[in-house]
């Protein structure tokens, strides 16, 4: 098979397929445009009532399908540790390179942990303190409620405080 007529070919190949999208994207603004191509006075709609459903392994099915799991994506994230803050310092004023911490970790409804990790020259102790709605039922370092105060400011209207 000479070259050109293998071209020839594929340039005949690419026409039909382009000609099968045109049409493919005809039939679905038909589909989705039919009460708009009225051209209806502009008066209020009402709520449109619950399509049927799609059939299995259309597009329309897939994207209803992506929708809901979407959704409940959404609600399982907000359930997630997902703003951190960190706060360095010196416990102890023999000791230097703020190698003491407080870590708050919470979810968008600011429930969480905060880790605090207090170093000195001899040991090192470490804490966690549950925190419920930006709040402890225990009591607070200024260094751990200087964490919640700083994701509370940052995540603003994300978090329902």
């Amino acid at each position: 098979m000479s070259s050109t007529l293998a071209g020839a070919f594929g340039i005949a190949a690419l026409f039909v397929a382009v000609l099968a999208l045109v049409f493919a994207i005809q039939a679905l603004r038909a589909q989705s445009g039919a009460a708009t191509a009225a051209n209806l006075p502009a008066t209020p709609v009402p709520e449109p009532a619950p399509q049927p459903e799609a059939k299995p392994g259309t597009v329309r099915s897939e994207l209803r399908k992506l929708g809901k799991e979407l959704e409940v994506t959404r609600g399982e994230l907000r359930e997630t540790l997902q703003h951190l803050a960190v706060v360095r310092y010196d416990a102890f004023g023999d000791t230097g390179g703020k190698l003491s911490w407080s870590l708050a970790l919470l979810d968008d409804k600011g429930d969480g942990v905060v880790l605090t990790s207090i170093n000195s020259r001899a040991d090192a102790r470490t804490y966690a303190k549950e925190i419920k709605a930006f709040a402890s039922e225990s009591k607070l370092s200024p260094e751990e409620e200087e964490a919640i105060e700083t994701l509370q400011k940052e995540a603003g209207p994300t978090v329902e405080g």
